[in-house]
Protein backbone atom coordinates (compact mmCIF):
# COMPACT_ATOMS: atom_id res chain seq x y z
CA UNK A 1 0.00 0.00 0.00
CA UNK A 2 1.29 3.34 -0.61
CA UNK A 3 0.66 6.35 1.00
CA UNK A 4 0.97 9.97 0.82
CA UNK A 5 2.00 12.04 3.73
CA UNK A 6 0.50 15.40 4.26
CA UNK A 7 2.97 16.68 7.17
CA UNK A 8 1.48 20.06 7.37
CA UNK A 9 3.26 23.14 8.15
CA UNK A 10 2.78 23.19 11.88
CA UNK A 11 4.71 19.69 12.16
CA UNK A 12 7.35 20.43 9.23
CA UNK A 13 8.65 24.11 10.90
CA UNK A 14 8.02 22.63 14.70
CA UNK A 15 7.67 18.95 15.29
CA UNK A 16 9.34 17.71 12.89
CA UNK A 17 9.89 14.09 15.27
CA UNK A 18 6.65 13.89 14.80
CA UNK A 19 6.61 13.32 11.04
CA UNK A 20 9.37 11.11 11.04
CA UNK A 21 7.48 9.01 13.80
CA UNK A 22 4.47 8.56 11.41
CA UNK A 23 6.89 7.25 8.40
CA UNK A 24 8.44 5.06 10.85
CA UNK A 25 5.18 3.69 12.47
CA UNK A 26 3.73 3.43 9.15
CA UNK A 27 6.73 1.68 7.36
CA UNK A 28 7.12 -0.86 10.16
CA UNK A 29 3.23 -1.56 9.37
CA UNK A 30 4.38 -2.10 5.95
CA UNK A 31 3.14 0.77 4.32
CA UNK A 32 4.98 2.61 1.68
CA UNK A 33 4.82 6.36 2.16
CA UNK A 34 6.25 9.51 -0.23
CA UNK A 35 6.26 12.76 0.67
CA UNK A 36 5.39 15.04 -2.04
CA UNK A 37 7.34 17.85 -1.66
CA UNK A 38 4.76 20.32 -3.80
CA UNK A 39 3.11 20.57 -0.40
CA UNK A 40 2.55 23.14 1.67
CA UNK A 41 -0.36 25.25 4.03
CA UNK A 42 -3.79 23.60 3.76
CA UNK A 43 -4.86 27.32 4.29
CA UNK A 44 -6.63 27.16 7.05
CA UNK A 45 -5.32 30.06 9.12
CA UNK A 46 -6.15 32.18 6.09
CA UNK A 47 -9.77 30.44 5.84
CA UNK A 48 -10.53 31.04 9.66
CA UNK A 49 -9.81 34.71 9.28
CA UNK A 50 -11.98 35.11 6.60
CA UNK A 51 -10.02 35.20 3.80
CA UNK A 52 -11.74 32.83 1.59
CA UNK A 53 -10.26 33.80 -1.68
CA UNK A 54 -6.92 33.84 -0.65
CA UNK A 55 -7.58 30.53 0.89
CA UNK A 56 -8.27 29.50 -3.16
CA UNK A 57 -4.54 28.90 -4.36
CA UNK A 58 -3.60 26.75 -1.44
CA UNK A 59 -6.38 24.20 -2.61
CA UNK A 60 -5.03 24.25 -6.14
CA UNK A 61 -1.42 23.57 -5.05
CA UNK A 62 -2.55 20.67 -2.20
CA UNK A 63 -4.94 18.77 -4.83
CA UNK A 64 -1.84 18.91 -7.56
CA UNK A 65 0.56 18.21 -4.61
CA UNK A 66 -1.54 14.79 -3.90
CA UNK A 67 -3.01 14.00 -6.48
CA UNK A 68 -3.03 10.30 -7.89
CA UNK A 69 -2.25 9.09 -4.42
CA UNK A 70 -5.39 6.98 -3.49
CA UNK A 71 -4.81 7.63 0.55
CA UNK A 72 -2.89 10.86 2.06
CA UNK A 73 -2.10 10.73 5.54
CA UNK A 74 -2.14 13.66 8.00
CA UNK A 75 -0.90 13.59 11.82
CA UNK A 76 -3.45 16.54 12.32
CA UNK A 77 -7.12 16.74 13.01
CA UNK A 78 -7.48 19.89 12.11
CA UNK A 79 -5.76 19.86 8.79
CA UNK A 80 -7.46 16.99 7.60
CA UNK A 81 -10.95 18.70 8.57
CA UNK A 82 -9.73 21.45 6.24
CA UNK A 83 -9.16 19.12 3.59
CA UNK A 84 -11.98 17.10 3.89
CA UNK A 85 -15.12 19.60 5.14
CA UNK A 86 -13.82 23.20 3.76
CA UNK A 87 -12.31 22.70 0.76
CA UNK A 88 -15.40 21.10 -0.86
CA UNK A 89 -17.40 24.11 0.90
CA UNK A 90 -14.89 26.70 -1.19
CA UNK A 91 -15.40 24.83 -4.17
CA UNK A 92 -19.19 25.09 -3.88
CA UNK A 93 -19.28 28.90 -3.07
CA UNK A 94 -16.84 29.05 -6.06
CA UNK A 95 -18.99 27.38 -8.20
CA UNK A 96 -22.59 29.17 -6.55
CA UNK A 97 -20.61 32.73 -7.45
CA UNK A 98 -20.36 31.65 -11.27
CA UNK A 99 -16.84 31.20 -11.22
CA UNK A 100 -16.76 27.53 -12.48
CA UNK A 101 -16.82 24.27 -11.41
CA UNK A 102 -12.61 23.55 -10.89
CA UNK A 103 -12.05 24.05 -7.23
CA UNK A 104 -15.23 22.27 -6.35
CA UNK A 105 -14.04 19.22 -8.56
CA UNK A 106 -10.69 19.41 -7.17
CA UNK A 107 -12.00 18.92 -3.59
CA UNK A 108 -14.08 16.37 -4.20
CA UNK A 109 -11.18 14.69 -5.62
CA UNK A 110 -9.22 15.01 -2.80
CA UNK A 111 -11.12 14.84 -0.20
CA UNK A 112 -12.30 11.24 0.27
CA UNK A 113 -8.92 10.64 0.20
CA UNK A 114 -7.81 12.15 2.96
CA UNK A 115 -7.31 10.25 6.64
CA UNK A 116 -6.11 11.35 10.04
CA UNK A 117 -3.27 9.51 11.42
CA UNK A 118 -5.50 7.30 13.93
CA UNK A 119 -8.65 6.43 11.77
CA UNK A 120 -6.72 5.38 8.77
CA UNK A 121 -4.82 2.88 11.14
CA UNK A 122 -8.14 1.65 12.54
CA UNK A 123 -10.21 2.01 9.45
CA UNK A 124 -7.72 1.53 6.91
CA UNK A 125 -5.49 -1.26 7.58
CA UNK A 126 -7.49 -2.34 10.82
CA UNK A 127 -5.16 -2.28 13.48
CA UNK A 128 -4.89 -1.00 17.23
CA UNK A 129 -1.59 -2.83 18.57
CA UNK A 130 0.08 -1.72 16.39
CA UNK A 131 3.43 -3.03 18.22
CA UNK A 132 4.68 0.15 20.53
CA UNK A 133 6.10 0.47 23.52
CA UNK A 134 6.07 3.27 25.74
CA UNK A 135 6.21 2.92 30.05
CA UNK A 136 4.78 6.00 30.78
CA UNK A 137 1.09 6.87 32.87
CA UNK A 138 -0.36 8.69 29.38
CA UNK A 139 -3.87 10.59 29.27
CA UNK A 140 -5.35 11.38 26.18
CA UNK A 141 -6.68 15.33 24.88
CA UNK A 142 -9.20 14.87 22.22
CA UNK A 143 -8.96 18.06 19.69
CA UNK A 144 -12.00 19.68 18.81
CA UNK A 145 -11.39 18.85 15.08
CA UNK A 146 -11.08 15.18 15.69
CA UNK A 147 -13.95 15.17 18.31
CA UNK A 148 -16.63 16.87 16.29
CA UNK A 149 -15.57 17.07 12.70
CA UNK A 150 -14.14 13.93 12.49
CA UNK A 151 -15.59 11.83 14.99
CA UNK A 152 -12.61 10.61 15.74
CA UNK A 153 -14.14 8.58 18.46
CA UNK A 154 -12.19 6.12 20.74
CA UNK A 155 -9.87 5.12 17.60
CA UNK A 156 -7.16 7.18 19.77
CA UNK A 157 -7.45 5.53 22.95
CA UNK A 158 -7.81 2.45 21.32
CA UNK A 159 -4.91 2.46 19.68
CA UNK A 160 -2.78 4.11 23.21
CA UNK A 161 -4.84 1.36 25.35
CA UNK A 162 -2.82 -1.31 23.13
CA UNK A 163 0.84 -0.24 23.52
CA UNK A 164 2.53 -2.48 25.84
CA UNK A 165 3.83 -0.49 29.11
CA UNK A 166 1.29 2.51 29.04
CA UNK A 167 -1.01 3.17 31.56
CA UNK A 168 -3.86 5.09 30.40
CA UNK A 169 -5.78 7.10 32.69
CA UNK A 170 -9.11 8.82 31.64
CA UNK A 171 -8.82 13.05 31.44
CA UNK A 172 -11.62 14.33 33.54
CA UNK A 173 -14.22 17.06 31.10
CA UNK A 174 -12.02 15.60 28.26
CA UNK A 175 -14.28 17.19 26.18
CA UNK A 176 -13.67 20.43 26.73
CA UNK A 177 -11.92 22.49 23.86
CA UNK A 178 -7.93 23.21 25.33
CA UNK A 179 -8.66 26.79 24.04
CA UNK A 180 -6.25 27.42 21.16
CA UNK A 181 -8.10 27.10 18.43
CA UNK A 182 -5.67 28.50 15.96
CA UNK A 183 -6.64 32.41 15.11
CA UNK A 184 -8.86 32.14 18.18
CA UNK A 185 -5.78 32.01 20.71
CA UNK A 186 -4.88 35.24 19.01
CA UNK A 187 -7.60 37.28 19.05
CA UNK A 188 -8.82 35.77 22.52
CA UNK A 189 -5.74 35.73 24.23
CA UNK A 190 -7.60 35.64 27.79
CA UNK A 191 -10.16 33.73 27.31
CA UNK A 192 -7.84 31.12 25.67
CA UNK A 193 -5.47 31.18 28.21
CA UNK A 194 -8.08 30.37 30.85
CA UNK A 195 -9.15 28.10 28.87
CA UNK A 196 -5.98 26.32 28.46
CA UNK A 197 -5.71 26.79 32.22
CA UNK A 198 -9.02 24.10 32.76
CA UNK A 199 -7.62 21.90 30.53
CA UNK A 200 -4.01 21.49 32.30
CA UNK A 201 -5.79 21.37 36.43
CA UNK A 202 -7.99 18.06 34.72
CA UNK A 203 -4.88 17.28 32.96
CA UNK A 204 -2.42 17.41 36.38
CA UNK A 205 -5.00 15.72 38.79
CA UNK A 206 -4.69 12.30 36.60
CA UNK A 207 -0.91 12.02 37.82
CA UNK A 208 0.18 11.36 34.05
CA UNK A 209 3.41 11.83 33.05
CA UNK A 210 2.02 12.86 29.91
CA UNK A 211 -0.33 14.41 27.93
CA UNK A 212 -1.02 12.83 24.65
CA UNK A 213 -2.76 14.54 21.40
CA UNK A 214 -3.20 14.06 17.78
CA UNK A 215 -2.65 17.69 17.19
CA UNK A 216 0.08 19.48 17.49
CA UNK A 217 -1.37 23.12 17.13
CA UNK A 218 -3.39 21.84 20.74
CA UNK A 219 -0.28 20.31 21.97
CA UNK A 220 1.70 23.72 20.89
CA UNK A 221 -1.02 25.67 23.31
CA UNK A 222 -1.15 23.08 25.83
CA UNK A 223 3.03 22.74 26.48
CA UNK A 224 3.64 26.49 26.46
CA UNK A 225 1.35 26.84 29.34
CA UNK A 226 3.14 23.98 31.15
CA UNK A 227 6.90 24.96 30.44
CA UNK A 228 5.67 28.22 32.37
CA UNK A 229 4.22 26.25 34.91
CA UNK A 230 7.30 24.32 35.10
CA UNK A 231 5.31 21.32 35.71
CA UNK A 232 6.26 18.00 35.88
CA UNK A 233 3.31 16.52 32.98
CA UNK A 234 4.83 16.73 29.22
CA UNK A 235 3.17 16.97 26.09
CA UNK A 236 3.61 14.55 22.82
CA UNK A 237 2.04 13.49 20.22
CA UNK A 238 0.02 10.08 19.43
CA UNK A 239 2.45 9.52 16.54
CA UNK A 240 5.55 9.40 18.11
CA UNK A 241 4.17 6.85 21.15
CA UNK A 242 2.51 4.99 18.60
CA UNK A 243 6.30 4.51 16.63
CA UNK A 244 8.07 4.11 20.01
CA UNK A 245 9.71 0.84 20.37
CA UNK A 246 11.69 -0.69 23.45
CA UNK A 247 14.97 -0.77 20.39
CA UNK A 248 13.52 3.18 19.18
CA UNK A 249 11.93 4.57 22.14
CA UNK A 250 10.43 7.93 22.21
CA UNK A 251 12.35 11.38 23.12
Amino acid sequence: MRVALFVTCVNDALYPATGVAVVRLLERLGVDVDFPAGQSCCGQPQYNTGYRYETEPLLRRTAAAFAGYPYVVTPSGSCAAMLREHYPRIGRRAAAEGRGSELAELADALAPRVYELTEFLVDVLGVTDVGAYFPHTVTYHPSCHGLRSLRLGDRPRRLLAAVKGLDLVELPQAEECCGFGGTFAVKNPDVSAAMGADKLRHARATGAEVLCGADNSCLTHLGGMLRRQDAPLRTLHIAEILAATQEEPAR
